[in-house]
């Protein structure tokens, strides 16, 4: 049976059926679509009521630019030791723990603009049962990265045709300000690099979304009838 948005959105809502705050990771390689899954299920689960459901993305824990300097690593920003990895784990630590049911967690976000981390961004309220957060390396099992696995309910991995996953990073890249050609040298020598990290981590995933029938309107890859080919999913656990 193919998948459908509805499916998501039922498994998505039976992970907070034991009362307790869940935590639900999408994972993927860059440009597959995380964030729009992420916000799409966000939008259509708190519909028109109170938001119970919080979308809290990876991207808040890169390191500024100026650590990155220091570090000699900005030409290779996105890779896992671009990160603070440990930081990460230990806020999905915190928002999994009963004292956070009773107090607002912020959590940090990434200006595109500014391409820089911006602290206490993201406002996760007591009353959010469900938090959605997304990022290329969810699965990875080295370093503090494996910590963050530990903290999650379910992953899902994100998959898209590769022809179309490099044509929308190359035009996310030149839509922040990066020319034509300096957009495609940095997919090419950054980004890919990381995908292929990020593949290696699929089998770990709890399902593999490849397509979805009956995606939100106007949501571009993902909607039924779209350019993802095959349409369905595989269970991975």
């Amino acid at each position: 049976m193919p998948l459908t948005f509805d499916d998501l959105l039922t498994r998505a809502h039976a992970l907070t059926r034991h009362g307790r705050r869940a935590l639900l990771g999408i994972a993927g390689s860059p440009g597959a679509g995380k964030t729009t899954l992420a916000e799409q299920l966000v939008r259509a689960l708190n519909g028109a009521a109170d938001p119970w459901v919080a979308h809290v993305p990876m991207d808040g824990f890169h390191l500024a630019d100026v650590e990155l300097d220091r570090l000699g690593r900005r030409d290779r920003k996105g890779a896992p030791d671009t990160f603070d990895a440990a930081g990460y784990a230990a806020l999905l630590r915190r928002l999994r723990s009963p004292e956070s049911d009773d107090e607002i967690v912020y959590a940090p976000g990434f200006e595109r603009v500014l391409e820089q981390p911006v602290a206490a961004a993201i406002p996760v309220p007591p009353a959010a049962r469900l938090v959605v957060t997304e990022g290329n390396y969810l699965l990875l099992d080295t370093g503090a990265w494996a910590r963050v696995r530990a903290e999650l309910d379910e992953v899902w991995f994100c998959e898209l045709d590769e022809e179309e996953r490099v044509r929308r990073l190359v035009a996310r890249h030149e839509e922040f300000g990066k020319g034509h050609e300096e957009a495609v040298a940095w997919v090419l020598r950054s980004d890919e690099r990381n995908a292929e990290l990020v593949a290696t981590t699929r089998e770990r995933a709890d399902l593999v979304v490849r397509g979805v029938v009956g995606w939100p309107d106007g949501v571009g890859h993902h909607r039924s009838g779209g350019g993802l080919g095959a349409v369905g999913a595989d269970a991975g656990g």
